[in-house]
């Protein structure tokens, strides 16, 4: 059967001849000699290898035929396209492998040849450059921003990589982020214009030359299609070229070429990262919308298809992000085995809490041991095993009542987190063993009268929770460790992990349990400026060792660098460590997509704010974006609840969406910021971003004084999460005075 290789050119399909498209090539995967195809070669064609063939009676595809060896012939598709234009790209346009590093490339012949400059010494068969000299875009530059040329880079520093002497020459005095996106959008190919932007942000020509696996001096023979075909598969290739391998994937490509290109066009440096082997944990950072969900995703189906017997865990925070990466792996590849069970071959994916569930619920007898102590008393000392029952929300508060502890440490934000970050990770069972423990990373100091107190108010929230057969999710993930502890056995053979930046330390601790050390045992992913949950922590002092195999993202793919500036702006001035301990910085990311500047709305009243929204989502509607493209994102709970009543009133349908509610398709989405965390939005609007919302300061102020600050840091990180969500156009509204946290 032939192959089918999706080129560049898929988000130019006219939506009417998805269906058409989707159709021809289907056909032609499945016989190249069907009647009604009329593949036919292109007379005056600069590339013998071009064709094109019948969608419908007014529209042709534009293909390229490689043979080679092969039994069955490969088809690279580039576009579907009125006749007569269908025929002037595929007479114009030529696959070549580069010569400098052996990338395949669809070269544009737009003008007649210019002869290259002999100090870039191309080899002798590329004695010219194939497209026109491009002329920089005129934008304003930034005082702080210098050239290239300034930085003293050549032509030939980039035409040494393999990148076309006549965009290279154009790139040099360029300066400006907006002047430099428009100007890589026009890059040959897109890995030359990727690799711009890496080299104008900071990138040195070494660091580049790797990314994307650029050979030196390779052999090129553009007659060959079997070299051909070998260069499309190459990393840098391959951001724009993808071998289909069914059916569902060709539907997919087709019908959302948005989607298509976080599925099969991924950056060679992502592409890495779901095939490398390392010799033990790994930890992958980086920014909202770098792909890291997108590189777990590709990393469990290449370690399934590795080993189809290997169980592997993929998990994250919570149920509705599981759910979510139940669903893209579904559309990933609908045929990947999806495990009922964990210690199942094949993939189980479920949320942290769901897996320590599930480890107690299936090993009972565990719980309460044998001959020796149970699980549950290891963890909580001597009580009752039923722990199946969530302990109450106010259980910190019961307990603390007649405590002499100071007041403003007789919170239950503080109790909890004493609890969960330092006495169940170090098994502390006992007063004796807390008043010795050391509580690395707590930010409020506790004197020896004060531990006490603390221990006092511990037994007691430990007392009643044994009286009423109850359990919180710490404990339960502890005990689940526990559990797998005294097993003595490993239920996975690779774990990777999502948003690992929200994980407590006995979340870790059961993740750590889940698999043995060794080769790709852990993978994850993280971003320490979206943690909206819990408290900092260090990896090392739960087991997990990450030093030196731990790399970054940079490349934002969801957002416009528009929206991307203003969203790194509300983290401006703040300090961030991740979960190795080091510090954070944002300076190198950056977008691959420009757009709208975000608009700030001041309201001239709390009925104003509404009156606007209302009107933004019906101008959205009625100018044709999907409903539930559109994302409305407040601060909490109960301003999500009200704002669909709001609109109401003013005629606009909208869907609230908490924990327990499904989206609808067919309306806008209102949804906390909280909740927002893994979605996006082609259009969003932050609602009530005023000083009386954001910060919320009734919670930050209920604080010690020594955790407020990274309880401040944590409402930045949501207001940066919520920023983030939007794909293309982003507003910010708010009633009165905007809040602190808004960049200035």
């Amino acid at each position: 059967m032939p192959q089918i290789i999706m080129g560049p050119g898929l988000e130019k399909i006219d939506g009417s001849l998805y269906k058409a498209t989707y159709n021809f090539l289907m056909k032609l995967a499945s016989d190249d000699t069907t009647p009604g195809l009329h593949i036919e070669p292109i007379n005056n064609s600069v590339d013998k290898r071009a064709r094109t063939g019948r969608v419908d009676l007014s529209n042709r595809a534009v293909l390229f035929k490689l043979q080679g060896t092969q039994q069955d012939a490969s088809y690279v598709f580039i576009g579907t396209f009125p006749h007569d234009e269908a025929i002037s790209i595929a007479q114009k346009s030529r696959v070549r492998i580069n010569p400098r590093n052996g990338v395949a490339e669809l070269i544009p012949i737009e003008s007649p040849p210019v002869h290259q400059p002999e100090e870039t010494h191309a080899p002798q068969s590329e004695q010219r450059v194939e497209t026109a000299p491009h002329p920089a875009p005129a934008h304003p530059a930034e005082p702080s921003e210098k050239a290239l040329r300034t930085r003293e880079f050549t032509t030939e520093d980039l035409t040494e990589l393999g990148i076309d002497p006549a965009f290279a020459e154009g790139a040099l005095d360029i300066t400006g982020a907006d002047a430099i996106l428009e100007y890589a959008a026009t890059a040959p190919a897109t890995w030359q214009g990727n690799a711009l932007l890496d080299i104008y942000t900071g990138e040195s020509l070494a660091v580049v030359r790797d990314k994307y696996a650029l050979t030196e001096n390779p052999t090129v023979d553009d007659d060959n299609d079997d070299a051909v075909l070998q260069a499309l598969r190459h990393p840098a290739a391959q951001m724009e070229f993808a071998f289909i391998e069914d059916n569902d994937a060709l539907r997919t490509a087709i019908e959302n070429p948005d989607f298509a290109a976080w599925r099969i066009f991924l950056h060679p440096e992502q592409r890495a990262y779901t095939t490398r082997n390392y010799n033990g944990s790994f930890r992958l950072t980086g920014g909202a919308g770098t792909g890291k969900t997108v590189v777990l995703l590709h990393r469990a189906r290449h370690l399934h298809r590795q080993n189809p017997q290997a169980r592997i865990v993929l998990t994250t925070y919570n149920t509705t992000l599981a759910e979510g990466l139940k669903t893209q792996l579904e559309i990933l590849d609908p045929h990947l085995p999806q495990a009922t069970d964990i210690g199942q071959p094949g993939i189980y994916i479920a949320g942290v809490d769901a897996i320590a569930h599930r480890i107690i619920t299936t090993n009972k007898p565990t719980l309460t041991g044998d001959t020796a102590p149970g699980a549950v008393a290891e963890v909580l000392g001597p009580r009752t095993a039923h722990i199946t029952t969530p302990t109450g929300p106010q259980a910190w508060s019961n307990a603390a009542v007649h405590s002499d502890l100071p007041e403003h440490l007789r919170t239950p934000s503080f109790l909890s987190a004493e609890y969960a970050t330092i006495v169940l990770p170090h098994n502390v069972t006992t007063r004796t063993e807390y008043l010795k423990v050391r509580r690395p990373g707590r930010g409020v100091a506790l004197n020896r009268k004060n531990r006490n107190a603390v221990w006092d108010i511990i037994e007691t929230y430990r007392a009643n929770a044994a009286a009423d057969g109850t359990a919180d999710f710490e404990e339960k993930a502890s005990i689940a460790a526990k559990v797998l502890h005294l097993r003595g056995d490993y239920p996975a053979d690779h774990v990777l992990v999502d948003e690992a930046q929200d994980l407590s330390p006995n979340r870790f601790t059961l993740l750590r349990a889940l698999v043995a050390e060794g080769p790709n045992d852990l993978f994850l992913a993280e971003d320490a400026h979206q943690r909206i949950y819990g408290q900092k922590i260090v990896l090392s002092h739960y087991g997990i060792n990450i030093r030196g195999r731990s790399r970054r993202l940079t490349l934002n793919y969801r957002t416009t660098e528009q929206n991307l500036r203003y969203a790194l702006g509300i983290l401006t001035g703040i300090d961030y460590t991740d979960l190795a301990n080091e510090t954070e910085n944002t300076t190198t990311y950056r977008s691959a997509r420009r757009g709208p500047t975000p608009h700030i709305i001041a309201a001239d009243s709390l009925s104003d704010e509404y009156d606007i929204v209302a009107k933004l989502v019906n101008q959205w509607t009625q100018e044709g974006a999907a409903p539930d493209s559109i994302g409305l994102l407040v601060p909490t709970r109960k301003e999500g609840e009200t704002l669909p009543r709001a609109l109401g009133d003013r005629g606009v349908t909208v869907t609230y969406i908490d924990r327990d509610t499904s989206s609808n398709k067919n309306t806008p989405q209102v949804m906390t910021m909280h909740r927002s965390k893994g979605m996006e939005f082609t259009k969003v609007i932050l609602v009530g971003v005023g000083a009386d919302n954001l910060p919320r300061q009734y919670q930050i102020d209920a604080l010690p004084e020594g955790d407020r600050d990274d309880a401040l840091q944590r409402e930045r990180s949501l207001l940066y999460v919520a920023a983030t969500r939007a794909r293309d156009e982003l507003i910010v509204i708010y009633p009165g005075k905007p809040s602190e946290l808004l960049p200035q």
